[in-house]
C-alpha cells in the first residue's frame, strides 16, 4: 500500500464524487470502530476506497507529477527541476562504507528529495541549480519526517537536461519548519532556525577527488584516490560557527556550498584565505551578530557530545518577511 497523506488520500476520494466529505470522516470512524481499533485511519480510508470502487491511483499512468508520487510505489517515471544539490557525504559504518549525495528537487505541483549512492553520486557530479532532470524506473520510499525519497535502484535511468522537456515553475513549498534551539533533541530533519551568528572559527580545509568527491590521500605533493588514482585535486573546505536564536546556541556546520552562500564568495576567493588566513578576519568580524535564517537537520557529535546543526540552506534575514510572518501567526 502506498504510503499517502491522510487529508491527500480523502480528497482523492471524496473527488470521485461518490462520497461527501462528511460521509467519509463518518464512515472512516465506523470502520476502525469495527476493526477494534487494530487500523488506522489511512488504512480504513483505503478500504472504503476499494468498497466504493474508487481508483485513488492510476496504475497504468507512466509519467508521473511529483504530487502524484508517494512512498511504496516502484517503476516510477517523472520529470524534475534541480532547486539544490547537497555536499557529497562520506560515511563508514563498520563494514559499510561509500558516499551518498541528495537533490532538492520540484516540479510546478510539489517538491522531492532524490538520494544517490556511490557510482550514482559520480552521474550527478557536474549537476547544478536550475539543471532538469529525467527519471525512469525508480522506486519511492519514507525518508525522515514522512518525507517521500525517490531512489534510483539498478535499473534506473537517469538523463541530465533532455532536450524535450521543459520546467519552467516550482512550487517552492517550503518543508523546512521554524524550530527553536532549546527544543532541538537530535535527528530532527526540515529544521528551520532564525538567529544571530556569535562566534565564527577559521574554515578548515583539504582535498577531494575531482570525479568522485572522496578525499584524497596526499604524499610528497602527488594526490591519491582510492578508486580513481592519481588525481589532480579539487579544494574543498567546511566552516564551523555558533549561531544563537535567544533560546540557545548550536554549533553550526557549513559545507562548501553552504559556506560560498553564506559569505557571498567564490571558490577562488576561499582559495586564497588558505594561503593567508589573517585575510579572513575581517570575513568573521563582519558576520559577527549578522542575522540569518538557517535550514538544515540536527545531529549528534558522539565525540564532542554536543548537537550540532548541518546547514542545507542559507538565507540573509529579512525583517520585514519575519515580522509578517510572526504577524500571520499570532493573528
Amino acid at each position: 500500500m502506498y504510503k499517502v497523506p491522510i487529508e491527500e488520500l480523502k480528497n482523492k476520494i471524496v473527488e470521485s464524487g461518490k462520497i461527501s466529505q462528511e460521509d467519509l470522516d463518518t464512515k472512516i470512524k465506523a470502520k476502525i470502530n469495527e476493526l477494534s481499533g487494530l487500523i488506522s485511519e489511512e488504512g480504513a480510508a483505503h478500504i472504503i476506497a476499494n468498497e466504493l470502487n474508487i481508483e485513488v491511483f492510476q496504475s497504468d499512468q507512466k509519467m508521473l507529477k511529483v504530487k502524484e508520487i508517494y512512498a511504496g510505489m516502484r517503476n516510477v517515471e517523472t520529470v524534475v527541476k534541480v532547486i539544490q544539490k547537497y555536499d557529497v557525504k562520506e560515511f563508514n559504518k563498520g563494514d559499510r562504507s561509500g558516499k551518498l549525495c541528495a537533490i532538492f528537487t520540484g516540479d510546478e505541483t510539489d517538491t522531492v528529495r532524490i538520494v544517490l549512492w556511490n557510482d550514482q553520486v559520480d552521474q550527478v557530479a557536474s549537476v547544478k541549480e536550475g539543471d532538469i532532470l529525467s527519471i525512469k524506473d525508480a522506486y519511492v520510499k519514507e525518508g525522515l519526517n514522512g518525507q517521500k525519497e525517490i531512489h534510483l535502484g539498478r535499473g534506473a535511468d537517469l538523463e541530465i537536461n533532455p532536450s524535450d522537456v521543459q520546467i519552467n515553475v516550482i512550487k517552492q513549498e517550503n518543508k523546512f519548519k521554524r524550530n527553536t534551539i532549546e527544543k532541538l533533541q537530535g535527528g530532527e530533519e526540515f529544521v528551520e532556525l532564525y538567529g544571530t551568528i556569535t562566534q565564527v572559527f577559521d574554515p578548515r580545509f583539504f582535498y577531494q577527488c575531482p570525479t568522485c568527491s572522496k578525499r584524497l590521500a596526499e604524499n610528497e605533493g602527488v594526490y591519491t584516490c582510492a578508486e580513481h588514482g592519481t588525481v589532480t585535486p579539487a579544494l574543498s573546505y567546511v566552516l564551523n560557527l555558533i549561531f544563537d536564536d535567544g533560546t540557545g546556541n548550536i554549533r553550526s556546520v557549513f559545507w562548501k556550498n553552504q559556506t560560498n552562500k553564506l559569505l557571498v564568495k567564490s571558490d577562488e576567493d576561499l582559495a586564497q584565505y588558505k594561503e593567508d588566513m589573517n585575510q579572513f578576519e575581517n570575513v568573521k568580524n563582519d558576520l559577527l551578530g549578522e542575522q540569518f535564517c538557517l535550514m538544515g537537520r540536527v545531529k549528534r557529535n558522539e565525540m564532542f557530545d554536543r548537537l550540532e546543526f548541518s546547514v542545507q540552506m542559507v538565507e540573509k534575514a529579512d525583517p520585514e518577511k519575519e515580522a509578517a510572518k510572526l504577524e500571520k501567526e499570532n493573528s
